[in-house]
């Protein structure tokens, strides 16, 4: 797979939208392919609003300082939106195809199976779906073996992380592929089995509805669980990661914690799962023992934490919350 194949988006909608820029910013032509029959009229204005959208996006990263003010015209013109009758022209020049269509199995099983059979037999196809399991869309696809779920997370083009979830079918040499075109425009791909939830809208949901059932108990306001969030639990795992800061603070710290809450607040939700004390009565408590959940032996476990306190200081000057130290020098003592 070179690094600028063309790219067709089944779909003008968000998800469409956002893979088109960040793709044609990172230098890509992209298509983005109507699905339904419409009159010219309509598709006119899908077309505008489509092209409008991106535009407005390559617009605010102007402002952002992500590129500049003339480079707008270049990105957007390698962005063209197609109605279902050119579909087979547009599917034919591409390397790669993104299905972004509403999350319904039916629409999408219909618009996979048709696309499939417009192209190449290698070209690789894959679901943006947040939620259905790749193996309920391959069977409609020519050659499943080119087929898996690529899962961005919104907005698309500027999040790095995307899940890749292959099916029962998939080669891994088209994981590969295209994990290295993911990389190849500044993503960082991971790869998950076929799960509900993947990784990321797993471990949020239950944090989302823990955060709002701690509104509902008054344990503390919208704004205050927010803040702590910002500045406690989002800023920790900004640089370390949640298995990772499991290994840096002890496997047993959170064994024992996670009794404490199932009892205190009467809810298994709160309950560690059996790799937590697994890996306790083994000894992979983390960092203290050269292994947790990851592996710390052979390392310089001193510059590992020095490198990820840099990072935490990073952060604090983001935030403007970097201090200098107070040190009364001149002041007299007090008795």
């Amino acid at each position: 797979m070179t690094s600028r194949i063309n790219i067709a988006c089944l779909g003008a909608g968000r998800m469409g939208r956002g893979i088109a820029v960040a793709f044609a910013y990172a230098g890509h032509m992209v298509t983005m392919i109507d699905i339904k029959a419409r009159s010219a009229e309509d598709f006119t204005k899908l077309e505008t609003d489509a092209l409008g959208e991106v535009r407005k996006t390559f617009a605010s990263l102007s402002k952002l300082g992500l590129l500049t003010d003339a480079d707008v015209d270049p990105l957007i013109a390698r962005v063209s939106v197609v109605p279902a009758s050119r579909s087979g022209a547009a599917l034919a020049e591409a390397g790669m195809i993104f299905e972004g269509v509403p999350e319904v199995v039916e629409l999408k099983r219909e618009v996979l199976g048709a696309a499939a059979k417009q192209v190449d037999p290698e070209t690789i196809i894959a679901s943006t779906t947040s939620t259905i399991l790749v193996d309920d869309l391959s069977g409609a696809i020519v050659s499943p073996r080119r087929f898996l779920n690529v899962h961005w997370l919104n907005p698309a083009y500027l999040i790095p992380l995307v899940e890749v979830s292959p099916g029962k079918a998939t080669d891994p040499a088209v994981i590969d592929e295209v994990k290295t075109l993911l990389e190849g425009i500044g993503k960082v791909p991971v790869v998950c089995a076929a799960t509900p939830g993947f990784i990321v809208p797993r471990i949020q949901a239950l944090a989302m509805n823990e955060a709002a059932r701690m509104v509902e108990e008054g344990v503390a306001s919208a704004e205050e669980i927010d803040k702590a969030i910002r500045y406690g639990f989002g800023f920790r795992y900004a640089v370390l990661g949640l298995l990772e800061f499991i290994d840096w603070g002890g496997g047993d710290i959170l064994y024992y914690a996670s009794r404490y809450l199932e009892g205190a607040l009467g809810s298994d939700r709160y309950r560690a799962p059996e790799v937590i004390s697994r890996n306790m009565h083994e000894g992979r408590i983390g960092l203290r023992t050269g292994a947790g959940f990851l592996d710390y032996s052979g390392m310089d476990v001193d510059a590992y934490r020095v490198k990820r306190l840099q990072a935490m200081v990073d952060l604090l000057r983001h935030f403007d919350l970097a201090r200098p130290p107070v040190l009364d020098r001149g002041y007299p003592k007090t008795s």
